[in-house]
């Protein structure tokens, strides 16, 4: 018999099996590397309008550097000062206060407003949209026409001397001015929360009102034992952001107060005090750098300790 030999392999067989070996690589090298290209505009943008200016604002709060001037390193000499400057005590005394009373309101009435507003009757739209409405406008626009409202010839002291009561000076008196301010802030920020509070009931089973009922709960019991525990989560994001977004307050108390806090400066708060002290050819960035450094540590300090609240409630 003719002994067949086996046929030679072809010359580009290697070449082929080089390149499949090679193309698991390259899919694992693209898996990679893709997530980071989509990623990186994003990463840019927080890379140069974030995380620069806070790097920056560390650097600078050890520093005496001013507007125009570059500034020399001074150690804790700008933390020192703060220990004794009087309107850094008066401003972190609003900010806290402000956190002290804006929270609580902000936590409890969009959640009584959304308990209303989530009823499915006709014209309930109407008024979602009414209650979202100030959320959507410019602080500017409603600081304006609340100044407006309270100014001693506004609306509300034409309707006070209309009823036989006396003007109220809601914008020269230290307190009124402040709690106005606070006033504001709850006015506006009450349909925020309230959306998100409507996203949080939508998903409380109605098994358990139902359930809650027949063993003879009231609406007000209802309210304690069912819903509450059930957008308990939720209740303590709106306590985070609102403390946050409370001891940063800027807008409402400048619109109102003015550029001087009020009189005497009595209604200034942190973050007046960094516009005021950090800006102008006279600015010093150093200090408004280390009074920035203390209201970051602060805001981190009630969102840490919301969030402690909160997990000693789940044990």
């Amino acid at each position: 018999m003719k002994s067949t030999a086996a046929a030679p392999a072809p010359a580009n067989t290697r070449p082929a099996r080089a390149s499949k070996a090679a193309a698991p690589r390259r899919i694992r090298r693209q898996l990679v590397t893709s997530p980071w290209l989509f990623a990186a505009p994003g990463l840019a943008v927080v890379g140069v309008f974030i995380l620069y200016p806070f790097v920056s604002t560390i650097i600078n709060s050890f520093t005496d550097k001013r507007q125009l001037v570059e500034g020399k390193y001074v150690g804790l000499a700008n933390f020192r000062e703060l220990l004794h400057d009087d309107m850094f005590w008066i401003g972190l005394r609003n900010s806290t206060l402000y956190v002290l009373v804006v929270v609580p309101a902000l936590v409890v009435l969009p959640l009584l407003l959304a308990l209303l507003v989530q009823k499915q009757i006709p014209g309930i739209t109407f008024f979602r949209s009414a209650f979202y409405t100030p959320v959507v406008a410019s602080i500017v626009v409603v600081g304006l026409i609340w100044v407006w409202m309270l100014d001693e010839r506004g609306l509300v002291n034409a309707v006070l001397e209309a009823v036989g009561a006396g003007k109220v000076g809601f914008l020269s008196d230290q307190w009124l001015l402040l709690f106005s301010a606070m006033a504001v802030t709850v006015w506006k920020g009450l349909g925020y929360y309230m959306i998100i509070y409507l996203a949080a009931l939508a998903n409380v089973p109605r098994e358990l009102h139902e359930a809650a009922a027949v063993d003879g709960a009231g609406p007000v019991r209802r309210f304690l034992s069912v819903t509450v525990p059930a957008v308990r989560s939720t209740m303590v994001l709106v306590a985070a952001l609102s403390s946050v977004a409370a001891f940063k307050v800027f807008s409402e108390v400048y619109l109102m107060a003015g550029p001087t806090g009020g009189p005497a400066g009595e209604d200034t708060t942190l973050v007046m005090l960094v516009q005021r002290t950090g800006t102008g050819l006279t600015g010093r960035v150093g200090y408004a750098s280390a009074i920035s450094v203390v209201i970051f540590v602060v805001t981190v300090a009630l969102m840490l300790l919301v969030l402690r609240a909160d997990r000693k409630e789940d044990k």
